[in-house]
C-alpha cells in the first residue's frame, strides 16, 4: 500500500493499536497546534517504526499537550532495509542533507566512520536521529533506520559482518564506469562506504582494496563532493543490485 502524502505524518515512541491514546511531546504539540493550526478532531498519521502506520485524531488540545487517539491501521510495518550506510561525517549543513537522503534512498543503518581526513570528527548523534525521523515523516518511510555511534575505519573493517559486501567509492579507480563492478556482486547483504571531503588517504585505500569483502567502484569522470557522491552511489547501488 502506498503512503498517503496528503495527511500530516508524526513519528511517536508509543505502542500503536486501535483505541490507544497518548500525549504528544511538547515540541510536537506546539507544531500541531501553532504551526499546522490543527484542532480537536483533526486527522493525522502516526508511526513508531515497529507497529506500522495508523490513522489517528486529535482527541484533546490541552494547555500542556495534545492528546492523540489511535483509530485504524493504514499500512502494516515494513522490514528495515538491509543496507549499511557508512560515511565520514561532513560539515553540519551538508551532513544534514547526506543523512536525510540516505533515509529516503533506503539505508537501514547509518554508521559514522572516522577516517584520516575526516574534518568533522564530533558526531551529533541526537541531531542525526532528528534528521532521520524528519526524513521518515516527510517521505512515507515506516522502517526508521538505526543510527550507530561513530567508529574508526580500522574498527569498522575489523568488525565487518561476515557475508556482507562493502562497496566503497574510489576516486583513483582505473575506469569511470561503476556498472561492471556492481553487476559482478553476488551478495545481497550490502554496505556502502563514503569517504570524507578530502577523500581516503593512500594508506586507507590500500587497506580497503586488500580486503576480500570490499569492492571499489568509480563514480564517473567528474569530481563529486562527498554529499553528492553519497546520493550518486546510493542510486547506482539501488538501481543495479538493490531494491529498485
Amino acid at each position: 500500500m502506498r503512503a498517503n502524502y496528503r495527511m500530516q505524518r508524526l513519528f511517536v515512541p508509543h505502542a500503536l493499536a486501535a483505541g490507544a491514546e497518548f500525549d504528544a511531546d511538547k515540541g510536537q504539540s506546539h507544531y500541531l497546534t501553532h504551526v499546522l493550526r490543527m484542532v480537536q478532531g483533526g486527522e493525522l498519521l502516526v508511526f513508531n517504526g515497529r507497529d506500522g502506520e495508523w490513522r489517528a485524531t486529535i482527541a484533546v488540545v490541552g494547555k500542556k499537550a495534545v492528546r492523540i487517539a489511535v483509530e485504524t491501521q493504514e499500512r502494516p510495518q515494513q522490514p528495515t532495509p538491509d543496507l549499511v550506510y557508512a560515511f565520514a561525517p561532513l560539515k553540519v549543513g551538508r551532513l544534514d542533507y547526506l543523512v536525510q537522503k540516505a533515509v529516503e534512498m533506503g539505508a537501514g543503518v547509518l554508521q559514522p566512520v572516522i577516517t584520516q581526513h575526516t574534518q568533522a570528527p564530533k558526531v551529533p548523534l541526537e541531531k542525526f536521529e532528528a534528521n532521520v525521523i524528519e526524513a521518515a515523516e516527510q517521505c512515507g518511510v515506516l522502517a526508521v533506520p538505526a543510527v550507530r555511534p561513530p567508529v574508526k575505519l580500522d574498527r569498522l573493517l575489523g568488525d565487518w559482518e561476515l557475508g556482507r559486501r562493502l562497496i566503497f567509492c574510489d576516486e583513483d579507480a582505473a575506469t569511470n564506469n561503476p556498472l561492471p563492478a556492481l553487476q559482478s556482486i553476488e551478495e545481497r547483504k550490502l554496505g556502502l562506504l563514503i569517504g570524507p571531503e578530502g577523500g581516503f588517504s593512500d594508506e586507507e585505500r590500500r587497506m580497503l582494496r586488500a580486503l576480500p569483502f570490499v569492492t571499489a567502484i568509480p563514480l564517473g569522470p567528474r569530481i563529486l563532493r562527498a554529499d553528492t557522491a553519497a546520493v550518486a552511489a546510493l542510486a547506482l547501488m539501488q538501481a543495479t543490485i538493490g531494491d529498485w
